[in-house]
């Protein structure tokens, strides 16, 4: 190891950045929070992600757009489940 070390240039954060997330602090109440926990454990995720994807869900987005072949996959399910 050197005796010094020049730091001048050096700046803080992350050494990685994340794309397409941004770090925040939030206050959520105990019993949601230890909820999303217990499911994430469950389901073997992240407890994280499980908020994002119901965040998602609730403004209406999904993850990927709906291709061609999942609407038709979609449709042909719900049209053998109704007849």
């Amino acid at each position: 190891m050197r005796k010094e070390y020049d730091f001048s240039k050096a700046k803080r954060g992350a050494v990685i950045p994340q794309k397409g997330k941004t770090r925040i602090s939030i206050y959520i109440d105990d019993e949601i929070l230890e909820e999303f926990r217990s499911r994430a454990d469950a389901a073997g995720r992240g407890y994280q992600t499980m908020m994002n994807d119901a965040l998602r869900a609730h403004l209406g987005r999904s993850g990927r757009p709906l291709d061609v072949e999942t609407l038709r996959r979609i449709l042909r399910e719900e049209l053998k489940s109704a007849g």
